[in-house]
């Protein structure tokens, strides 16, 4: 009996598998940092020389577009791996930990480049089994506002793309497990600078000035209040002041102040709702306070939308096939965590999927945790994974 495309292809991935960790092994001792990825970038491009496909370099930046074209008529679907890295300094003690101070793969995204590289390399050799095109994104810098995604896409890296599928490792999720999600899957984010200035001056004579620090702190408190008694209870909201610059002498009343923070929010309205609320209390304590402020705030990542018809299908296509790495394929609750895949997601419909990718033993830490790691196995599954969805996508649904 012959072997069907999906059996051959799973065959393959199978057999590259120890490159595959290679590759991930070598990107993990050289992580770069989101807009500097030069070296990840031309590694990539340096591992679809002599291949079958068209390769176009410098997309929006740093991105690299590969098209495998079956030279048949049909629709075209991209895949995505993101390839930076993050500002920490790795404390796993792996034998090929980051051999680059304060930097690291603290998210997955060397396994998410390892992954698609074996993958693209199988459909390259397989293309004449296929239907339409397969268009591979590998994107810079997802950790970094404005993100890769947007400027590979004002530079043309959907042009003729029907649709988008990505995958994301996640390192306390069971491994073997894959999960789905269809609408609102992950949150949206913005995040603002503000500096409150008062007028400084020397301890002993407070009615002399105009504390900042009592100001900015009735601030941070106030905020608080924007997601308990402004929002909706049914919606999903959270703002963090994750730094307060007040840093001064015991006995000098500070003139100014500058604080940070973080906002996320589960849906567009509610995105907007926050950012009013903290622009009302800004002004209610320059009122109060008598003093002034400037801010800065800035609305980056969207909602990241799963397209409910095509979830639907990755979820009939992965449940109706049987992955050698495939434990288990289960719906999953939203997750907290912004991703600029959400551009993607805006322009075409798309489909963000998450693979267990739990240590065998060990404490899973969380991503951008300077001891993050994962299964090494998970890359075999999320080949398999969006393998599957690749040949149901441009083949149909008829072999399994």
């Amino acid at each position: 009996m012959n072997e069907t495309i999906k059996a051959q292809l799973f065959r393959k991935l199978a057999e590259k598998q120890a490159r595959m960790i290679e590759i991930y092994r070598y990107l993990h001792a050289h992580p770069e940092l989101s807009f500097q990825e030069e070296n990840t970038a031309k590694y990539i491009e340096e591992f679809y020389a002599g291949k079958d496909c068209d390769v176009r370099t410098h997309v929006g930046g740093l991105g690299i577009v590969v098209t495998i074209d079956s030279g048949k008529p049909g629709k075209t679907l991209a895949i995505r791996a993101d390839f930076d890295a993050l500002p920490i300094q790795e404390e796993t003690g792996l034998p090929y930990a980051s051999k680059t101070p304060g930097v690291m793969h603290a998210c997955g995204h060397d396994a998410h480049t390892a992954y698609m590289l074996t993958l693209a390399e199988c459909l390259i050799e397989m293309k004449e089994q296929l239907e339409g095109k397969v268009v591979v994104l590998h994107q810079p810098a997802e950790e970094v506002p404005p993100g890769g995604a947007i400027g590979m896409i004002k530079d043309g890296a959907l042009d003729g793309v029907d649709n988008v599928f990505g995958i994301h490792v996640m390192s306390q999720m069971p491994f073997g497990n894959v999960y789905y999600r269809e609408g609102n899957v992950q949150t949206g984010r913005a995040n603002f600078r503000v500096k409150i200035q008062g007028v400084g001056g020397h301890g002993s004579s407070p009615h002399k000035a105009n504390d900042a620090i009592v100001a900015a702190s009735y601030f941070v408190v106030a905020v608080q209040s924007i997601v308990s008694r402004r929002m909706n209870p049914f919606d999903v909201g959270s703002i963090t002041i994750g730094s307060f610059d007040g840093k001064g002498s015991f006995n000098v009343i500070k003139d100014s102040v500058f604080l940070e923070g973080d906002v996320r929010s589960m849906s567009e309205e509610t995105r907007t709702l926050i950012e009013k609320e903290i622009r009302a209390k800004l002004d209610g304590i320059a009122a109060m306070f008598e003093v002034t402020y400037g801010l800065d705030y800035e609305n980056d990542y969207p909602v990241l939308f799963n397209d409910p018809e095509l979830t639907a299908f990755a979820a009939d296509a992965l449940q109706a096939t049987e992955m050698p790495g495939v434990i288990g394929i289960e719906r999953c609750e939203a997750q907290p965590p912004s991703e600029d895949f959400a551009y993607y997601a805006k322009e075409r419909p798309s489909v963000f999927l998450y693979v267990g990718a739990a240590p065998e033993d060990g404490e899973a830490y969380p991503h951008h945790h300077p001891k993050f790691r994962i299964n090494e196995g998970s890359m075999l599954v999320a080949a398999e994974t969006m393998g599957t969805l690749v040949v149901d996508y441009l083949k149909g649904s008829s072999e399994k």
